[in-house]
C-alpha cells in the first residue's frame, strides 16, 4: 500500500494528514490555542477520593480536574504480557495482567501530591483521564518506569524477530523500568535500541529531578508537538514520502530524523508548490466530505453516521443499487461494501466509544460471517483498539474504537445556535398552531383587545403570505386585533408577545414548543 504524509502548518493551525493509495486515511488537527496534551506529565494534587466509585479527582492546574481510576493507580500493575501494541500513544500498553484492584482509599487521600500523566483529552463535560502509570514513548521503544518488563509489539508478527529484538532489550535494560519494542523497531539492531534507550531514561531522570523540585499543580513534562510526534510514532519504512509545506517544521523534522533514522531524512521533502499543499494532492475536497451525514459507497448504496449522547450509529443502506442477480446478492454486496467504508470513517473522523452498525438484514449465515471477518480485518489496519462483536439477534454489530480525544466532528463543529444540536427546528405549521393557543389563553385573561406578535422571519413570511386567511381565521375567532411582526433577532421557535400597552406577555401564554 502506498502511504504518504502530507503535513500543513501555518501559525494557526497544523493539520497532518496520512494518504494511503492516494485516499485520505487519517486526518490530524492542532491549533495553537488547542493543543492537545494526552502524554503530558503534571505533578497533581488530589482534590477528593471517592471510595464508592473507587476513583480521585486530581487538580492539574488545567481548566478540569483529572480524573484517576483506581485501576490507574501505581500499586495496580503488575507483570505483563506482551503487548498488543505500544505504537498507538504514550499511555496505551494493551493487554496487561494486573493484581486486583486495589482501594484507592488506602493509597491515596486528599491533598496528597502524585505524579501523573494523562491518557485521554477532556470531551465535553469530562475531565481529562490520567493514570499513575507513567509511559514515555521514543522512536523504537516505549520506557515505563517502576515495572520490571520486556516486551515486544504484537503488530511484529515473525517469532524470531521478536525473540531477537526481546534479547537486544532485555541486555539493555536498566533496573527499575520496563521497555517495549515497538513496530517500527522491526529489523533494528543493538545500535538504534542503545540509544533510543539512553535517550528515554535521561529524560526520566529529568522528570524525576523536576517532579521533586515543583509543587503541585504543576507541568512536568510536555508531550512533542503533533507533527513531530506522529512523525516519530507514524513514519516507518511504509511511507513512500513527507511533504510539508513549513520551512521551519522541515528543517526540525529533518533534523530529528538524520539524528534517530538517517535513512527515512532523504523521504522528508519541501513543499514549493503554487497551490496550497492540501489542495496539490486532493485533500482539501475529502476533508469537506467527512462531516457530510451521508457517505456514498461505489456500487451506489450508502451509509449514514448519526452521532448520540452515548455512541454513534452507522446505518447501512443500498440506495441507487439494484444488483443484477438477487435481493441476498445485491444486499450482500452493500455490505461487504460497508465493512470496508466503515472502518475508514472511522479512522478518518477519529470516531471512539461504542458504535453499532445496522448492517442490512441477510439471510444466508455465510454471509453474516463474510461480512463480519471483513470489518474486523479493515479494523485491523486501525492503530486505534478496536472490538467488533458478533452480529446481534437484530442484525446489528456492537463495536468499540479507543477515544483519547473528541472527534474531528466535535473539534471543527459546534451545536447549531438554533436546534441546540438537535439537528431540527419546529416547522412553520407548528408556529402557527403554538400561536393560536397563545391567543387562546389570551382571550382567557380577558382584557386585551390587541397583541403585537414577534416570530422570526421566514415564521413571519409564511404566516402572512401562505395561511392568510387561516390568520384572519384567528383574529376573527378569538376577537382580537394581532399585529405580526419579523424580527431578525429571533431563532425559529421563538415567540414574543406583547400587550397594547407594551408589557411583555411571552411567559404566561406561551408554551412549550414541540420538535416536529
Amino acid at each position: 500500500m502506498k502511504q504518504r504524509i502530507i503535513i500543513n502548518a501555518d501559525s494557526y493551525e497544523t493539520r497532518v494528514a496520512i494518504l494511503e493509495n492516494d485516499e485520505l486515511a487519517e486526518l490530524f488537527v492542532e491549533r495553537a490555542e488547542q493543543r492537545r496534551n494526552v502524554g503530558d506529565i503534571y505533578k497533581g494534587r488530589v482534590n477528593a477520593v471517592l471510595p464508592g466509585m473507587q476513583s480521585a479527582f486530581v487538580d492539574l492546574g488545567l481548566a478540569k480536574t483529572g480524573f484517576l481510576h483506581a485501576s490507574d493507580l501505581a500499586e495496580s500493575l503488575s507483570a505483563l504480557e506482551d503487548l498488543s501494541d505500544a505504537d498507538d500513544t504514550a499511555g496505551d500498553r494493551g493487554k496487561r495482567r494486573r493484581a486486583p484492584v486495589p482501594k484507592i482509599e488506602d493509597h491515596l487521600k486528599k491533598g496528597q501530591e502524585i505524579l501523573v500523566q494523562i491518557t485521554k483529552e477532556s470531551i465535553g463535560t469530562k475531565g481529562p483521564r490520567v493514570t499513575q502509570q507513567v509511559s514515555l514513548p521514543g522512536r523504537f521503544c516505549v520506557l515505563m518506569p517502576g515495572v520490571d518488563h520486556v516486551g515486544v509489539s504484537r503488530r511484529i508478527d515473525e517469532r524470531s524477530e521478536r525473540q531477537r529484538i526481546k534479547a537486544i532489550i532485555h541486555d539493555l535494560k536498566p533496573k527499575g523500568v520496563g521497555l517495549i519494542a515497538r513496530t517500527v523497531g522491526e529489523g533494528k539492531g543493538d545500535a538504534e535500541y542503545a540509544a533510543d534507550i539512553k535517550h528515554l531514561v535521561r529524560l526520566w531522570q529529568k522528570i524525576e529531578k523536576k517532579a521533586g523540585a515543583s509543587r503541585a499543580p504543576s507541568l512536568i513534562h510536555r508531550e512533542l508537538e503533533m507533527t513531530a510526534s506522529l512523525i516519530r510514532d507514524l513514519f516507518t519504512d511504509d511511507v513512500e514520502e513527507v511533504f510539508i509545506d513549513d520551512k521551519q517544521s522541515f528543517t526540525e523534522i529533518d533534523r530529528y530524523l538524520n539524528a534517530v533514522s538517517p535513512e527515512l531524512a532523504e523521504r522528508v521533502k519541501h513543499y514549493k508548490g503554487k497551490d496550497p499543499i492540501f489542495d496539490a494532492f486532493n485533500i482539501e475536497a475529502q476533508i469537506e466530505k467527512t462531516f457530510e451525514r451521508k457517505v456514498w459507497l461505489k456500487k451506489g448504496g450508502y451509509i449514514c453516521i448519526d452521532h448520540a449522547e452515548a455512541l454513534v450509529a452507522v446505518d447501512v443502506n443500498t440506495g441507487r443499487f439494484t444488483g443484477k442477480k438477487n435481493q441476498e446478492e445485491t444486499i450482500f454486496r452493500t455490505n461487504m461494501e460497508a465493512a470496508v467504508e466503515v472502518p475508514r470513517q472511522l479512522r478518518l473522523r477519529d470516531i471512539g466509544g461504542i458504535i453499532v452498525v445496522d448492517f442490512i438484514d441477510m439471510e444466508n449465515d455465510s454471509n453474516k460471517r463474510a461480512v463480519l471477518d471483513t470489518l474486523r480485518g479493515e479494523l485491523k489496519k486501525d492503530r486505534a483498539r478496536t472490538k467488533a462483536f458478533a452480529v446481534s439477534e437484530l442484525g446489528l454489530v456492537e463495536m468499540t474504537r479507543q477515544r483519547e480525544r473528541s472527534s474531528l466532528l466535535h473539534y471543527y463543529t459546534e451545536d447549531c445556535p438554533t436546534c441546540g444540536g438537535l439537528g431540527k427546528v419546529p416547522s412553520n405549521e407548528t408556529m402557527l398552531v403554538k400561536l393560536e393557543r397563545a391567543m387562546r389563553r389570551v382571550m382567557a385573561m380577558g382584557s386585551h383587545k390587541r397583541v403585537t406578535v414577534k416570530v422570526a422571519p421566514d415564521v413571519a413570511l409564511f404566516m402572512v403570505e401562505s395561511e392568510a386567511r387561516r390568520f384572519a381565521e384567528l383574529e376573527k375567532r378569538f376577537k382580537i386585533s394581532i399585529d405580526l411582526k419579523d424580527d431578525p433577532q429571533l431563532k425559529r421557535g421563538e415567540m414574543k408577545i406583547y400587550s397594547e400597552k407594551k408589557h411583555e406577555l411571552t411567559k404566561q401564554v406561551v408554551g412549550a414548543v414541540p420538535m416536529t
